[in-house]
């Protein structure tokens, strides 16, 4: 008799060889977007993120505003409860380039944030379904797995390697089906057309092809995978380098950060992100940074600056010459005057706080 929980567990192997369902749409509380199958390939990339963002908002993510200026490593913040994503949207997954990358791995370290890219294709092929990508240390998902994990809470069982396509198989189950059935490893070996040692591997933990791990749910009719967990980074199936080393700071910078570290904080510059640092005191109080002369392309990276902030429950401030207003939106407006009058980090903290709040009066 099978298993349902069993014939589930296996849908997402099969799916990758009979391919994904044919519907073109799909409609959640009243809004419709497009899965994978969907979506042409001539499609906008504004239109793609369009897309994405109304599919995180479905599936109870709260949006920051879109990163509608650049650089960029990432297009738009989205919580759900303690999940934290950085998402890069981008129709074909060659343009994400190492740099950003190690500028999206940085602030998922200095944010606790999932940085992830989805994406609808790597050169001239779509991204299989229910598969994890890897680029530069950061998971990659197709609009139909992210789908299956964030509205159907489906997590993707399969991950792209070196080889192939690989899952993880749970050695402890596996071990214990063998036993049952009172099968030698050379038995199962046998079964599966691999060596002795191989089987043995399985069952220490090592992952299988996609081919060994349907081979082995049909011989045990029993779930043996066990999936990716992409909201932890998916380490378990990708080892990944050290947080790449920050920049060094813009030299239009130095000052700023220079008055921020002496005033108490640890300043991680960035490169391709809508603000120049992230910055933590030791109260573990994280500021998003910016400077420049108060502009109309200032007043518009401090507004999202203010988005981010309140999706990743930060504070933001920009450093200004001069400042017409206290705050724009959540972001506080300082003068460089002001900072390098401040010897304690609480003082900054404090007049972040008592401006962007008197702001939102």
């Amino acid at each position: 008799m099978n298993n349902p929980d069993h014939e589930g567990r296996d849908l997402a192997l099969l799916r990758l060889y009979n391919g994904p369902e044919s519907a073109d749409a799909t409609a959640t509380a009243g809004k419709t977007y497009y899965t994978r199958s969907g979506l042409p390939s001539s499609m906008s990339r504004s239109a793609l993120v369009g897309n994405v963002t109304a599919m995180l908002e479905d599936a109870g993510f709260t949006v920051s505003d879109r990163c509608a200026i650049r650089p960029k490593s990432f297009d738009v913040a989205a919580r759900r409860g303690e999940n934290l994503l950085l998402v890069k949207i981008l129709g074909n997954i060659d343009a994400f380039t190492e740099a950003t990358g190690h500028e999206m791995r940085r602030l998922g370290t200095y944010l606790e944030a999932t940085p992830l890219v989805i994406g609808l294709r790597s050169r001239d092929e779509d991204l299989k379904p229910d598969v994890v990508y890897f680029r530069h240390g950061v998971p990659v998902l197709s609009p139909d797995t992210a789908y299956n994990l964030f509205i159907e809470g489906v997590p993707p069982l399969i991950y792209a390697a070196p080889g192939g396509l690989y899952v993880n198989i749970d050695g402890d189950v596996l071990a214990d089906e063998r036993k049952d059935r009172e099968w030698s490893l050379g038995r199962l070996a046998g079964e599966l057309g691999v060596s002795r040692r191989t089987v043995s591997k399985y069952e220490d933990g090592m992952n299988a092809s996609v081919e060994i791990a349907m081979a082995l749910e049909e011989l045990f009719d029993a779930s043996l995978t066990s999936p990716v967990d992409v909201l932890d980074g998916a380490e378990e199936v990708h080892d990944a380098d050290p947080t790449p080393e920050a920049p060094d700071a813009d030299p239009d910078d130095e000052v700023i950060v220079a008055t921020l570290t002496r005033a108490g904080f640890r300043v991680h510059p960035t490169v391709r992100s809508p603000f120049k640092a992230v910055s933590r005191d030791d109260g573990d109080g994280v500021v998003l940074t910016g400077h420049s002369e108060f502009t109309e392309a200032a007043e518009k990276r401090a507004r999202i600056m203010s988005s981010i902030g309140d999706v990743a429950r930060t504070r933001s401030v920009y450093f200004v010459d001069r400042a017409r207003r206290e705050a724009v939106e959540g972001t506080a407006l300082v003068e460089r005057e002001e900072l390098a009058e401040m010897r304690e980090a609480e003082e900054l903290r404090d007049m972040i706080r008592e401006r962007a709040e008197r702001e939102a009066v």
